[in-house]
Protein backbone atom coordinates (compact mmCIF):
# COMPACT_ATOMS: atom_id res chain seq x y z
CA UNK A 1 0.00 0.00 0.00
CA UNK A 2 1.24 3.30 -0.64
CA UNK A 3 2.01 5.83 2.41
CA UNK A 4 1.61 9.47 2.38
CA UNK A 5 5.24 10.44 1.67
CA UNK A 6 5.43 8.51 -1.32
CA UNK A 7 2.05 9.71 -2.72
CA UNK A 8 3.45 12.72 -2.26
CA UNK A 9 6.58 11.79 -4.05
CA UNK A 10 4.67 10.45 -7.48
CA UNK A 11 2.11 13.63 -7.08
CA UNK A 12 4.76 15.96 -7.51
CA UNK A 13 6.64 13.59 -9.97
CA UNK A 14 3.45 13.31 -12.32
CA UNK A 15 3.28 17.29 -11.44
CA UNK A 16 6.54 17.88 -12.91
CA UNK A 17 5.77 15.19 -16.02
CA UNK A 18 3.03 16.90 -16.91
CA UNK A 19 4.39 20.61 -17.25
CA UNK A 20 7.28 19.03 -19.33
CA UNK A 21 4.50 17.73 -21.08
CA UNK A 22 2.45 21.04 -21.58
CA UNK A 23 6.08 22.64 -23.09
CA UNK A 24 6.60 19.87 -25.55
CA UNK A 25 2.96 20.27 -26.53
CA UNK A 26 3.38 24.00 -27.20
CA UNK A 27 6.64 23.66 -29.09
CA UNK A 28 4.42 21.06 -31.45
CA UNK A 29 1.90 23.72 -32.18
CA UNK A 30 4.36 26.73 -32.49
CA UNK A 31 6.48 24.13 -34.68
CA UNK A 32 3.00 23.37 -36.65
CA UNK A 33 2.15 27.05 -36.86
CA UNK A 34 5.36 27.53 -38.98
CA UNK A 35 5.18 24.78 -41.13
CA UNK A 36 1.49 25.99 -42.06
CA UNK A 37 2.99 29.11 -43.45
CA UNK A 38 5.44 27.00 -45.79
CA UNK A 39 2.67 24.64 -46.71
CA UNK A 40 0.49 27.51 -47.81
CA UNK A 41 2.59 29.38 -49.96
CA UNK A 42 3.85 31.80 -48.41
CA UNK A 43 7.21 30.75 -49.06
CA UNK A 44 8.43 32.08 -51.92
CA UNK A 45 10.88 29.39 -53.23
CA UNK A 46 10.04 26.15 -54.81
CA UNK A 47 11.10 23.47 -53.30
CA UNK A 48 12.38 20.06 -54.79
CA UNK A 49 10.10 17.13 -54.72
CA UNK A 50 12.25 15.21 -52.50
CA UNK A 51 12.86 18.20 -50.29
CA UNK A 52 8.54 17.81 -50.15
CA UNK A 53 8.91 14.36 -49.42
CA UNK A 54 11.44 15.34 -46.58
CA UNK A 55 8.98 17.85 -45.29
CA UNK A 56 6.04 15.98 -45.18
CA UNK A 57 7.50 12.81 -43.84
CA UNK A 58 9.28 15.24 -41.03
CA UNK A 59 5.48 16.83 -40.25
CA UNK A 60 3.64 13.45 -40.18
CA UNK A 61 6.53 12.80 -37.27
CA UNK A 62 5.84 15.84 -35.70
CA UNK A 63 1.97 15.36 -35.86
CA UNK A 64 1.93 11.62 -34.41
CA UNK A 65 4.95 12.85 -31.62
CA UNK A 66 2.12 15.47 -31.02
CA UNK A 67 -0.80 13.03 -30.49
CA UNK A 68 1.36 10.93 -28.34
CA UNK A 69 2.20 13.64 -26.20
CA UNK A 70 -1.78 14.31 -25.80
CA UNK A 71 -2.17 10.91 -24.85
CA UNK A 72 0.64 10.82 -21.85
CA UNK A 73 -1.17 14.35 -20.82
CA UNK A 74 -4.33 12.45 -20.36
CA UNK A 75 -2.73 9.49 -18.39
CA UNK A 76 -1.23 11.41 -16.68
CA UNK A 77 -4.25 13.89 -15.80
CA UNK A 78 -6.53 10.59 -15.26
CA UNK A 79 -3.49 9.43 -12.23
CA UNK A 80 -4.17 12.91 -10.98
CA UNK A 81 -7.50 12.46 -10.47
CA UNK A 82 -7.42 8.69 -9.40
CA UNK A 83 -5.17 10.68 -6.93
CA UNK A 84 -8.14 13.25 -6.15
CA UNK A 85 -10.30 10.55 -5.61
CA UNK A 86 -8.45 8.27 -3.43
CA UNK A 87 -7.89 5.27 -5.59
CA UNK A 88 -4.72 5.71 -7.63
CA UNK A 89 -3.04 2.43 -7.29
CA UNK A 90 -5.36 0.40 -7.57
CA UNK A 91 -5.96 -1.43 -10.88
CA UNK A 92 -8.63 0.05 -13.47
CA UNK A 93 -9.07 -3.14 -14.82
CA UNK A 94 -9.03 -5.83 -11.87
CA UNK A 95 -8.87 -3.60 -8.77
CA UNK A 96 -5.85 -5.06 -7.32
CA UNK A 97 -3.69 -2.95 -6.05
CA UNK A 98 -0.50 -1.68 -8.01
CA UNK A 99 2.22 -2.42 -6.63
CA UNK A 100 4.41 0.77 -5.47
CA UNK A 101 7.53 -0.27 -7.48
CA UNK A 102 5.87 -0.09 -10.71
CA UNK A 103 3.97 3.17 -9.94
CA UNK A 104 7.55 4.70 -9.14
CA UNK A 105 8.48 4.13 -12.91
CA UNK A 106 5.25 4.27 -14.60
CA UNK A 107 3.81 7.00 -12.25
CA UNK A 108 0.49 7.54 -14.21
CA UNK A 109 -0.05 3.41 -14.57
CA UNK A 110 -3.62 2.30 -14.18
CA UNK A 111 -3.32 -1.00 -14.65
CA UNK A 112 -1.40 -3.80 -12.98
CA UNK A 113 1.63 -5.52 -13.95
CA UNK A 114 -0.94 -8.80 -14.91
CA UNK A 115 -3.51 -7.06 -16.52
CA UNK A 116 -1.03 -4.65 -18.70
CA UNK A 117 0.70 -8.13 -19.94
CA UNK A 118 -2.38 -9.36 -20.66
CA UNK A 119 -3.55 -6.20 -22.53
CA UNK A 120 0.19 -5.89 -24.74
CA UNK A 121 -0.60 -9.87 -26.06
CA UNK A 122 -3.90 -8.99 -27.61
Amino acid sequence: MLDEKMLGRLKDALGAEREQVLVEIAEYEREDQETLSDVSGENNYRDHMADQGSATFARELDMTLEDNAREMLGSIDAALARMDEGVYGVCTRCGKEIRPERLEAVPAAELCITCKEWEESR
